[in-house]
């Protein structure tokens, strides 16, 4: 079905695209060099005099910076950044049809003529003028990963935003000097929703500047951070955070490490905060709300509600509200309601299988796989289709070089109950995970019919 985004959403108030821009201060780090707000605003004018009249664009610049500019200049048209989940031909070819009209733009060649390439940047002079957006106009319509299915849109306006990103700045500054800018690295692409908000919203809205690239490796991410100034934050997903540890390399002093896109192990955040001398802080949140809580696990399980935020627990999940979003959004997580504005989470509905009258977690049942000694990294999910007996099968994948399969099926066997065995449990040498480390549906059964 084709979605219809109107080029400008009218309303009356306006908000700055860039917070106070005294001093010049630095919005971000290209090329180990620091962009001031000066700088930074001739480049979003630039690219903005290029595009053409439209209501929405596919952002897929790679390098930080030019994302940063070209989200802002596309906003500052009146115009939404689209954010597929998956920058491929397909995704990016179905985003297009569903969005009649709408337009591709990038920094490089990589994904095909047809996609607009933004203009030189850092060559552009000085701007003064900060643009002011439409506090109703939707500035990006961001996607949900597939990790339980097919993608689904979400409308994101300038307000929200704003509002999301106030938040976020505030739970961060505990850990920052005061009146200190502070500098990030993002090991997460800037097209998903955590990296969005993390590494182009804090730096617009708050004093924070970003490094304009996206390290994976543990080598490339200490390099990151050696080229940028203190205080160092690191904003990254537990995937990441285990490869570092695993790695010897040594990182610049870290003021503070954000976490996001699947649980932490609280033992991973303890060993993150031992190595490396900064609070490991851990945020909860969606496609649909933005971050709405934060927790350093590495003391406790309780998450705290940001300000503003409400839970309303439901049988098959939690109602979320705040006066930001249009209406109460569901989550299917569970939550247990605590004193002084905490929650734990308890599961998620889906989560949940029943087969033969019982029912097992598949979260519970991964922790217990990824437990077993040897094992790297670890799923278990249900399938689709059903077997002889109607019964949906359990499947799991697993990372153990030195393991054979087994071996693992037989020592689950002593720790659950034989209904929830994962038939079959397929060995793999990495998990199909995308660049936020969540493992899209699509991909796992993929994997399971190709191990088979």
């Amino acid at each position: 079905m084709s979605a219809v985004v109107e080029p400008r959403a009218l309303g009356g108030a306006h908000l700055s695209l860039l917070s106070a821009i005294e001093g010049n201060r630095i919005v971000a780090w290209r090329d180990g060099h620091a962009v001031d707000a000066g700088t930074f605003l001739a480049d979003v004018a630039t690219i903005a005099a290029q595009l053409p009249e439209r209501a929405c664009a596919i952002n897929l610049c790679e390098n930080r910076y030019a994302f940063l500019a070209a989200f802002c200049a596309i906003a500052s048209r009146g115009q939404a950044n689209l954010l597929p989940a998956a920058r491929t031909s397909a995704a990016i070819a179905e985003t297009l049809a569903a969005y009649p009209g709408s337009y591709a733009l990038g920094d490089s060649d990589a994904f095909g003529a047809s996609v607009r390439r933004i203009p030189a940047l850092g060559v552009n002079g000085r701007g003064t003028t900060v643009p002011h957006i439409d506090a109703a106009q939707t500035v990006a319509i961001g996607f949900t990963s597939g990790s339980t299915g097919q993608p689904k849109a979400h409308t994101k306006t300038w307000a929200s935003f704003h509002a999301s990103t106030t938040a976020n700045a505030q739970g961060l500054r505990h850990c920052l000097p005061d009146a200190t800018t502070a500098h990030l690295v993002a090991t997460v692409p800037p097209q998903h929703m955590y990296g969005i908000e993390m590494s182009v919203l804090l730096p617009l809205l708050a004093p924070f500047a970003v490094h304009d690239g996206h390290p994976l490796f543990p080598a490339d991410v200490a390099a990151a951070l050696a080229r940028i100034d203190a205080p160092r934050v690191l904003v990254t997903t537990p995937v990441h955070l285990r490869a570092l540890l695993r790695d010897p390399v040594e990182l610049p002093p870290l003021a503070a490490i954000t976490s996001a896109t699947a649980p932490l192990p609280q033992e991973l955040a303890a060993a993150a905060e031992a190595r490396y001398g900064a609070p490991v802080v851990e945020v909860f949140g969606s496609t649909e709300t933005c971050v709405i809580a934060q927790r350093r696990c590495a003391l406790g399980e309780d998450w705290q509600l940001r300000d503003g935020i409400t839970l309303r627990p439901q049988p098959d999940g939690t109602l979320v509200d705040a006066a930001h979003f249009e209406a109460p959004v569901g989550l299917a997580d569970l939550v247990e309601l605590l004193p002084g504005h905490r929650f734990r989470l308890r599961g998620r509905h889906a989560d949940l299988v029943e087969i033969a009258g019982k029912r097992a977690s598949l979260g519970d049942l991964t922790r217990r796989l990824a437990a077993l000694a040897g094992v790297e990294d670890a799923v278990v999910f249900q399938l689709d289709e059903a077997d002889a007996a109607g019964v949906c099968r359990i499947a799991a994948l697993v990372v153990a070089p030195t393991r054979c399969e087994t071996e693992l099926l037989d020592e689950l066997r002593r720790s659950i109950d034989p209904v929830f065995l994962p038939r079959p449990l397929r060995k793999v040498a990495a998990l199909p995970r995308n660049g936020t480390g969540k493992l899209p549906r699509a991909a796992m059964l993929r994997e399971v019919a190709g191990a088979a």
